[in-house]
């Protein structure tokens, strides 16, 4: 009897797994032509972990609708109101969530759609959130790789039914306003102090702009991280997930309201990254929204990556550097003790690059003839093989990409040192065949790339002129209201 009893537990716990991965929507993690490498692992042999989460505003429901507005854009395709990129330390030590405001100007690279096979073409500069309406969040992924460098692992996306469900199924989460709010276009109304927030309410709370702060996009930013910082600290704390039907609700909430890469497609998968998660100390989430200036298209509306600080940020990242460590002065001296010495470079001779002007961007314009000027001074240090190719790109900060296996590597820091590039300008890339340096807005002018400004050793955060980085731990922070929309 006992026996039996044990059998149709575990049969009853398949089925319920499959139920939950039969919730899962998926899609393609990657719409673009030029997918980035997987991280490479630290001398332990692990592994960073990036995940891009995206909030959408799809309206392909009576439930959405009814929770989002704007019924002239039922059935059309959604857009990301949020973007954040969780950086997971390749020790699982600590975490770096970044925020890009969903008005940011960038440029979006040519997508596919898996599902009908439209090919979008390239545009030069749209607002990021845009990037979900050509084929999918795969081509959000790709729009955040072209930006940061940063290879994305997977992806996680929600819609506003699923926001209302997840915030039900937890319990709520406590946030704070300095001063009553009341914000027309999200309907969020909240009395000034600690309020717990669940259902709608979230919505409103995760929507809101105009009631926040300066009424941009980036205070809304700065909400959604302190949501989000709440929410790790009340799943930490145990508090939601002592009743075994409220982890039930929290499972079915969470399956159907997810859309995930084909790689995270199972609940086994969710699982072993919700453990990864869970391993890093609160205290070391820090959260921060990428350095921006005002987009000459639309100043008032729309923003730009900030020149130089949004690229530093991006460089911390790739080198998995926490916002909570000591900066090097140079990245290259961090790592000048790897073992690179064994396998000499090859005369420059018999080494080409290709060189592309990638100097334009959205609030600067490109630089004519970069591409050539460079390509002169590497002749004149003897890699005669190099030539300019005159295909359009964009991009913040100058790389140099190069084929895997020791020779390119040795190779690609020969040519680096030659034009004083940093080390968090190599790139390795397995599909790479030649060498391609792309010349980026940080290095508009000069035969040798620009040496960084002295400056004393500090707080990355500081180090950016970036706002304020927002600490998971930190329970005392309260959203500045924007004096038009207080109530008191």
């Amino acid at each position: 009897m006992q026996q039996r009893a044990v059998v149709g537990a575990g049969a009853a716990g398949w089925y319920y797994v499959q139920h939950l991965n039969g919730n899962l929507t998926k899609s393609d993690l990657h719409l673009g032509d030029n997918k980035l490498d997987k991280a490479a692992p630290n001398e332990r042999g692990q592994t960073p972990l990036n995940i891009l989460l995206l909030g959408s505003d799809a309206r392909d429901s009576e439930e959405n609708l009814r929770l989002g507005g704007a019924a002239d854009t039922v059935g059309g395709p959604p857009i990301a109101d949020v973007q954040m990129l969780l950086h997971v330390s390749a020790d699982r030590s600590n975490m770096t969530v970044v925020s890009i405001p969903r008005d940011t100007r960038v440029t979006i690279p040519k997508c596919t759609d898996p599902a009908t096979g439209r090919e979008f073409d390239m545009v030069e500069s749209d607002t990021i959130n845009h990037s979900l309406q050509r084929g999918g969040p795969g081509c959000s992924v790709a729009t955040w790789e072209e930006l940061t460098g940063i290879p994305i692992d997977h992806f996680m996306m929600l819609d506003f039914a699923g926001v209302v469900s997840m915030a039900d199924a937890v319990g709520g989460v406590p946030v704070c306003v300095d001063r009553g709010v009341d914000d027309p276009k999200s309907h969020l109304k909240l009395e000034a102090g600690e309020t717990v927030i669940k259902g709608e309410q979230a919505l409103q709370w995760l929507r809101t702009r105009h009631g926040f702060g300066d009424g941009s996009d980036v205070g809304r930013t700065k909400a959604q991280h302190m949501y989000l910082s709440s929410m790790v600290r009340e799943l930490k704390e145990g508090a939601r997930l002592t009743d075994p039907g409220k982890l039930n609700a929290l499972a079915n909430a969470a399956t159907n309201a997810l859309t995930v890469d084909p790689d995270l497609g199972s609940v086994n998968r969710l699982y072993d990254l919700g453990e990864d998660l869970r391993d890093v100390p609160s205290e070391r989430i820090n959260m921060i929204t990428m350095p921006w200036v005002p987009a000459p298209q639309n100043p008032d509306a729309h923003v730009a990556p900030k020149p130089g600080a949004a690229e530093e940020l991006f460089a911390l990242v790739r080198n998995d550097i926490a916002l909570d460590e000591e900066y090097p002065d140079d990245i290259a001296e961090a790592a000048a003790d790897e073992e690179t010495d064994a396998v000499r470079p090859r005369d420059p001779a018999e080494v080409g690059v290709t060189v592309r002007n990638g100097t334009g961007s959205v609030s600067l314009p490109a630089v004519t003839g970069r591409a050539s000027v460079v390509v002169a001074e590497l002749a004149a240090l003897g890699y005669v093989q190099s030539f300019v190719d005159e295909r359009p790109i964009s991009q913040a900060e100058t790389s140099l990409t190069h084929p895997t296996g020791d020779q390119a590597e040795a190779d690609a820091r020969a040519v680096a040192a030659a034009l004083g590039l940093p080390d968090r300008a190599l790139r390795s890339s397995a599909s790479a065949e030649t060498f391609t340096l792309v010349i980026g807005t940080d290095w508009r002018e000069g035969n040798q790339f620009p040496a960084p400004p002295d400056a004393a050793p500090g707080e990355p955060g500081e180090r950016l002129d970036s706002g304020e980085a927002l600490s998971a731990d930190d329970d005392s922070a309260c959203m500045a209201v924007n004096p038009l929309h207080a109530t008191d």
